[in-house]
């Protein structure tokens, strides 16, 4: 798997030379995932779900829980059992 990167706004991945992002914003103990990108040649590929399961499992190990804005991070949440109980 791809090694996550943290900018202080933004979550990052390479894959293939390129990079999928969430940018984010931090208040407290809640992490707010305001969109997440995957470049067109990784659409469809399933990097934007490696790239919020990466982001889930951060915010997990920091002991954050997870306001998803973007409607994409959202849904990935929903489906993810393993990450549900990390949705406040």
């Amino acid at each position: 798997m791809a090694e996550l990167r943290d900018t202080g706004a933004r979550y990052e991945m390479d894959e293939h030379g390129l990079t999928s992002y969430a940018d984010y914003r931090r208040q407290g103990e809640r992490l707010y995932i305001d969109y997440v990108y995957a470049p067109p040649d990784l659409r469809g590929t399933g990097a934007s779900g490696r790239l919020m399961q990466a982001v889930a499992a951060d915010a997990r190990e920091k002991g954050l829980s997870i306001t998803p804005i973007c409607g994409y991070a959202a849904a990935w949440l929903k489906r993810s059992p393993e990450f549900r109980d990390l949705v406040g």
